[in-house]
């Protein structure tokens, strides 16, 4: 059913089409001048707008232009007894749907157009419907926060995305990064083609290169088939490079070929292959001074670091915790079927007061785990549903009038701080000390002290 105007100043031919079109299910109004037109136009939206091109006070051709200036999203259907190529052309050119020659077969050739009109309109907003679920599922939309912080991060995404600059995003692990990058991609012109992602600190160096870079049959031990590289298989859509800090030198000489000859040669190949690859890197470890460091090379770094986003890190915008919060609660408790809906006021204090070292996704843990460990009766997560490191937490206004030990609680957070910087570091000490922003040498002395 479609939702039609018929303008024609024969008032016989909008009764016989109004007829015809509402017995075929369509809803239908006429009118026989141009003021009520625009009228009509201006005060309703229509599916299709059936328009005779010769009237008395207006021409289809500027009725037409009028629905056009409105905004008016009908498919608008010009018709004619007196049909000229140049009035078809200025029509078509206007935006015109079609353009149908009064006949005998008029009636039928109209059910047509509107119907197919009605299809293809059907068919965009179907599009429109799932391009929005899909951009909702991974763009910026879908990264919880209202700090404003995140709302700077939020706007940077918007701005950057429709460009083909390289994308350097920064921040602590757990931060969200990855989010951020498909963020990027999906608000991106080429976000109807693929994100490919891969962790450069996940693979040796010789397994890294040929997953970047594919292979060719007989390249090495065990290559028994031709494979082609992600690089290759991002083509047209965009390469993230989780955690590009852990590359070594001579692989981000490849990559920096790459970049600048928009070209890629599989391991064993004789021939490049060209690629159009839009490249968003992540990493959480400092890259200028890995290059002051030589580890890192200076001529790559400009070349992956022309847009940065720091991203930052939940300590630092704690406004947000509730929202994340809360998003999780609901994800988790749906998932099992449990009723939760809130956390109660002692459960707040505590997570507001926790320094979430691990950032997001530690957030996001322990909210899955105070959800696993809950009855299926509760209706709200209480403390004892939180992790013993995450309940531990206190906020100072709650201290009471007992106070608190102070040197304890101190001890406490700096030895929660340690374990935590150990954990997000992989056990490697010098990263938890550069994560803690601190010496080596102050990191080793209280570890000992904590025994760590």
């Amino acid at each position: 059913m479609a939702r039609l105007l018929i303008i024609d100043d024969e008032e016989s031919l909008c009764q016989v089409l109004e007829i015809a079109f509402r017995r075929a299910g369509h809803q239908v109004e006429t009118v026989s001048n141009a003021e009520a037109a625009r009228h009509k136009i201006d005060g309703r939206i229509y599916d299709v707008i059936v328009c005779d091109i010769r009237m008395p006070e207006a021409t289809g051709i500027e009725l037409l232009e009028y629905a056009r200036s409105t905004r008016n999203p009908a498919a608008f259907v010009l018709i004619t007894a007196v049909p000229t190529v140049s009035t078809a052309v200025d029509a078509l050119n206007l935006g015109a749907y079609r353009y149908v020659v009064k006949t005998d077969r008029l009636i039928d050739e109209l059910k047509l157009v509107v119907e197919r009109a009605v299809e293809e309109q059907a068919l965009r907003e179907e599009n429109t419907r799932l391009r929005s679920e899909l951009l909702h599922a991974f763009s910026h939309q879908n990264i919880v926060g209202r700090s404003p912080k995140i709302e700077r991060v939020l706007e940077l995404v918007r701005n950057v995305a429709p460009a083909p600059s390289t994308v350097l995003i920064l921040g602590e692990s757990g931060v969200g990064k990855e989010l951020v990058a498909r963020a990027i991609h999906e608000a991106s012109p080429r976000r109807e083609k693929s994100f490919v992602s891969i962790n450069c600190g996940a693979f040796p160096e010789t397994l890294l290169e040929s997953e970047l870079f594919g292979y060719c049959r007989g390249a090495f031990t065990g290559a028994d088939s031709n494979r082609k590289g992600i690089i290759e298989a991002a083509h047209g859509g965009t390469l993230l490079l989780d955690e590009i800090g852990e590359t070594s030198l001579s692989m981000q000489v490849k990559l920096l070929r790459v970049l600048q000859e928009r070209r890629v040669r599989p391991l064993g190949g004789t021939s490049d292959q060209p690629v159009d690859v839009r490249l968003i890197a992540t990493t959480n470890r400092d890259l200028k001074k890995m290059v002051e460091a030589g580890q890192f090379r200076e001529d790559f770094y400009y070349r992956v670091s022309v847009i940065t986003v720091e991203v930052p890190p939940l300590r630092e915008r704690r406004e947000d915790i509730e929202p994340l919060a809360r998003h999780f609660l609901q994800r988790f408790s749906s998932a099992i079927g449990r009723p939760l809906h809130d956390f109660d006021s002692e459960t707040w204090a505590r997570l507001m007061a926790y320094s979430w070292p691990g950032n997001v996704r530690q957030l996001e843990h322990a909210v899955e785990h105070a959800v696993a460990v809950s009855a299926p009766e509760d209706r709200v997560v209480r403390a004892v549903h939180l992790s013993a490191e995450v309940a531990a937490s206190e906020s100072p206004a709650g201290m009471g009038a007992e106070g608190v030990d102070f040197d304890r609680e101190i001890a406490a957070a700096e030895k929660r701080y340690l374990t935590e910087a150990l954990r997000a570091a992989g056990g490697v000490q010098t990263r938890a000390a550069e994560l803690l922003h601190m010496s080596y040498r102050s990191f080793r002395h209280y570890a000992k002290k904590y025994e760590l």
